[in-house]
């Protein structure tokens, strides 16, 4: 494509909309210039192709392998893990016509109550940032364009639409942009991701210091800046502060506001030139022309068989030993009891935008019943393999999760198992971590966290011995939920006070010798390794691992200096067999910034606004109404799924109705309308707030006022 030609012949109109989606997952074309769409999809750890258009899809995708999500893969230590994944997942994206993966998540974990961790890596921003660039380096390097997120200090759900993150600028840039800064400058992914949330009280998608001036200007960045679905508000501040693209698109309020601001004067068209000429650059480099596609593309065929292995593999690597007193791996004579709904019913995966409709899946009782395992009783058994964790209604995306806390019933299962005097092997699934009040009375528990389609073939790997567990924590695990830094304040308010700046995770406990169930970097393994001190040896440290056990297994190195981790290696080993790591660290200059900042007053939660969450419309007796009804389809969708046979689809959509339900109560009225188009225009949202406020003719004169623009390039005529 000659960008610089077509930018020439463009009008304004077509430039409108080039900046905007359309049906939901695609970049507007221009058939007149000969411009087609991008087609995105959601990720990071699968491909979520919908059915159909014009909706999110989330319970009717395309069948794809469900992998681990990055909370269990940046366990594994293996950026050669993200880059299998990585390539397996193109090939999806192939076959399916997609463009760019929206992911990988960067967010570092602030507090384990973040409803979506399990969509982010660590805690440590070099870890998240390795894997993270392990993962676009892949994704690109076949063709598919990676898109990371959510840019930036998206930490928390409970007010992710409309919160405020209130930050020093010290703590901004060396930490929560870390990985970030990582992944642009070792990784080039083309694109970036805006978040919902305020940044010191500008709303990402308008913030030009973090848009422009640092990700372009500090970085280089040289890609696609786009929004999270629906986090657009000012759409011509947005052009102004560098936000190329705004998603899902087909808001003709945005439209509108580019049109007339063209014509007013007060938008700047230079800078709506640059966004089109990036998002033109986009195209070119990530749509291949007829007849130029390669056989492969042509031809793209998945190995769906190989891909579900992969799954097992990486998810065996990713496990994490959290204690083992003898009982593993098992011999195969102990006589098995397996409790817990998670071994028939395994959580796999996290719930929400990332909710994959898995191509094959194998549960732990799939596994111990093609392998031929004998399980008895409660009464015959001398050991217990109690399945156990977070279901998909204590973690989602959409909220936080209230405590650290196991469910009760688990917790009454595991208190009456421990007094029976069996061994007691706890199998742990979750997207982040959870109280273990029953430690010292269990003899093992292997943490998977979301292993992903194949991980009942893992855990069968792993208890029996088939593999040896070599996964390392990316987070620390508290004690109690007290102990975090951030617990007093966390989810809260709408104004989020990053008040512990820099002390996160294992800065923190170490800092203040907190003490800790499992610290960052922790995990056990069935053979025994021994290592040496670092040495430095030029601008490099050395050490030498050996491996004293009697089987083959993996071990992280982890260099740490001035108490921050700065770089690692893992290396796999058979008996006796020693191995030099060498390791240069990740130096850049320490740069001190200002640590001042200031936090504003709350916002009022009446009268209602289009900023409002949606769950404040029930403060009056029209909200509840109007609540109720938007409510609705979440809740006919439970009720549907809850006549349905016991099975995977019924569980799917249990789930979807979830997280829909859990989202449209933190959400906001103008989020709502920037991610639903043409199905709620901005002037009806409008019109709900003033309803919901007991303004009736006030709210039906925002309702019946027509925003017009005009026809999209795609339905004009050539």
């Amino acid at each position: 494509m000659n960008i610089e030609k077509t930018l020439e012949l463009m009008t304004l109109e077509e430039k409108a909309a080039l900046v905007s989606g359309t049906d939901f997952w695609y970049t507007n074309p221009i058939p007149r210039l000969g411009v087609p769409s991008i087609c995105t999809s959601d990720g990071p750890h699968g491909m979520r192709r919908q059915k159909g258009r014009g909706d999110n899809g989330i319970g009717r995708s395309e069948p794809a392998t469900a992998f681990p999500t990055a909370a269990a893969l940046a366990s594994s230590w293996n950026p050669d893990n993200m880059r299998r994944m990585g390539e397996a997942l193109a090939k999806e994206c192939a076959f399916y016509g997609v463009h760019a993966l929206l992911g990988p998540g960067l967010n570092i974990k602030r507090d384990p109550l973040c409803g979506r961790n399990f969509e982010y890596f660590s805690e440590d921003p070099l870890l998240a940032g390795v894997m993270g660039a392990a993962l676009v380096e892949a994704l690109q390097s076949c063709g598919v364009g990676a898109v990371i997120k959510h840019f930036a200090l998206n930490n928390s759900e409970n007010h992710r639409f409309m919160g405020n993150s209130v930050a020093s600028e010290n703590t901004i840039r060396n930490l929560y942009l870390k990985p970030f800064e990582y992944v642009v400058k070792h990784a080039r992914p083309a694109a970036v991701m805006c978040a919902y949330n305020r940044l010191n009280g500008i709303f990402c998608s308008e913030n030009e210091w973090l848009l422009t001036d640092v990700l372009r200007n500090e970085w280089g960045f040289d890609g696609v800046v786009m929004s999270d679905w629906g986090a657009v508000k000012d759409r011509v501040a947005g052009i102004h502060a560098g936000l190329d693209l705004e998603m899902p698109g087909d808001t003709a309020f945005c439209r509108r506001a580019i049109l007339d601001a063209a014509k007013n004067g007060s938008l700047d068209m230079a800078r709506l030139d640059d966004a089109c000429r990036n998002i033109l650059k986009w195209i070119d480099r990530l749509v291949k022309p007829n007849g130029a596609r390669s056989d492969a593309d042509k031809n793209a065929r998945v190995d769906w068989a190989a891909h579900h292995a992969l799954a097992a593999e990486l998810a065996a690597d990713s496990t994490v030993l959290l204690k083992n007193s003898g009982v593993l791996p098992l011999t195969g004579v102990e006589k098995l009891c397996a409790v817990g709904e998670l071994f028939e019913n395994m959580r796999y995966q996290g719930a929400g935008s990332s909710m994959i409709n898995p191509s094959m899946l194998t549960s732990p009782k799939d596994a111990f019943a093609a392998r031929g395992v004998e399980l008895h009783s409660l009464e015959q058994c001398d050991t217990v393999l109690v399945f156990a964790g977070l279901t998909d209604f204590y973690e989602t995306e959409g909220r936080d999760r209230e405590d650290m806390r196991l469910p009760q019933d688990q917790l009454d299962l595991l208190g009456e198992l421990s007094s029976s005097g069996k061994r007691i092997v706890v199998i742990l699934f979750g997207g982040s971590p959870v109280e273990l009040p029953f430690y010292d009375k269990v003899d093992a528990i292997l943490n998977m966290y979301l292993p992903g389609q194949n991980g009942g073939t893992a855990v069968c790997d792993l208890i029996f011995g088939r593999v040896n567990p070599s996964g390392r924590l990316a987070e620390t695990w508290p004690i109690k939920y007290e102990d975090c830094p951030c617990s007093a304040s966390f989810g809260k308010r709408v104004n989020e006070v990053y008040s512990e700046g820099l002390e996160v995770g294992y800065r923190y406990y170490n800092k203040h010798s907190v003490p800790v169930r499992f610290p960052f970097g922790f995990g056990l393994s069935y053979t025994e390794f021994e290592q040496s001190n670092w040495v430095r040896e030029g601008d490099a440290y050395c050490q030498t691992v050996k491996n004293v056990g009697d089987r083959f297994g993996g071990f992280v190195s982890m260099l740490f200096l001035e108490g921050e981790l700065r770089g690692f290696e893992k290396v796999y080993l058979a008996p006796g067999e020693e191995r030099t790591v060498r390791i240069t660290p990740h130096i850049e200059p320490k740069t001190q910034y200002s640590a001042e900042y200031t936090v504003p007053d709350e916002p009022p939660r009446f009268p209602i606004t289009t900023e409002s969450r949606l769950s404040d419309l029930k403060q009056t007796r029209t909200g509840r109404i109007i609540f109720r009804i938007v409510n609705a389809y979440s809740s006919r969708m439970a009720r549907k799924a809850k006549r349905m046979p016991e099975g995977a689809e019924r569980e799917n959509l249990l789930k979807v109705s979830f997280f829909i339900t859990s989202v449209l109560e933190t959400n906001s009225l103008r989020c709502m309308s920037m991610t639903a188009g043409r199905l709620l225009p901005y002037n009806v949202a409008e019109g709900i707030a003033e309803l919901a406020n007991g303004r009736l003719l006030k709210g039906l004169a925002c309702m019946l006022r027509r925003i017009r623009v005009p026809k999209l390039p795609k339905k004009q005529r050539r």
